[in-house]
């Protein structure tokens, strides 16, 4: 069986931002503890915000404001963004190995970009506080196309604005409706476990094409003729 690195195949590379770039669970759940205590409310626990992270800011939400109606949870909801606009970044970091990562992926030519479920007027300020947005090819908010993940069209909107096929794309994310959004865009799939990921869940049960444990695996690994890029 041959076998090559996966990088010599690709175009470019689309990542999700919290949970996979970037750890931004801390200013988010700052965020949620302010509203708790306005609200005399008790918060989950940090650990619990964390694992929900990527169900946005409404299902944080609800994870701290269960029995409330819809709509003061929407209410709710606004608040916390607009707490979170207003301390955004104060401790969010990149994961241990992402900066070195994107670094190899600028030195091999490949393009890479943020397709992303957060809105893209926050996605923005983030990455530019983290001098990410300069090499940043394209950046894809919830709020940029017309549905956001699990459907495929923020991906396709990355690759109409990257000019790329699919098939010369890789899309990297720490959820499943990541996995889902990427294989319905066509693209390669690769899975991350070091992200906001529930506690009975499993990246490698996503179906996607590769799972790696952390951010240099992406850059080892190899490509089979089995693989469906080849197909």
């Amino acid at each position: 069986m041959s076998t090559q690195p996966l990088l010599h195949t690709l175009d470019a590379v689309l990542f999700d931002l919290d949970g996979t770039l970037l750890d931004t669970a801390p200013d988010l759940a700052n965020a949620l503890f302010t509203v708790c205590a306005n609200q005399n409310v008790t918060p989950p626990e940090y650990s619990l915000i964390a694992q929900h992270v990527s169900t946005g800011a409404i299902g944080l939400t609800r994870l701290a404001f269960p029995e409330h109606p819809e709509e003061i949870q929407q209410s709710l909801c606004q608040q916390l963004v607009e707490i979170y606009s207003a301390h955004i970044c104060e401790q969010t970091r990149p994961y241990p190995g992402i900066t070195e990562m994107l670094s190899r992926l600028e030195d091999e030519t490949i393009s890479w970009g943020v397709v992303t479920n957060k809105l893209e007027r926050l996605a923005l300020p983030i990455l530019e506080k983290l001098n990410l947005l300069t090499n940043c090819r394209v950046v894809v908010g919830g709020d940029t196309a017309a549905r956001n993940k699990p459907h495929p069209d923020p991906i396709n909107y990355a690759l109409d604005k990257l000019g790329l096929a699919a098939e010369s794309v890789a899309y990297v994310g720490d959820h499943r409706k990541d996995v889902q959004s990427g294989q319905a865009a066509g693209t390669l799939t690769v899975a991350c476990s070091w992200g906001y990921i529930i506690s009975n869940e499993d990246p490698n049960s996503w179906g996607a094409d590769y799972t790696i444990d952390h951010p240099e695996e992406l850059l080892t690994l190899l490509l089979t003729h089995d693989n469906p890029i080849n197909d």
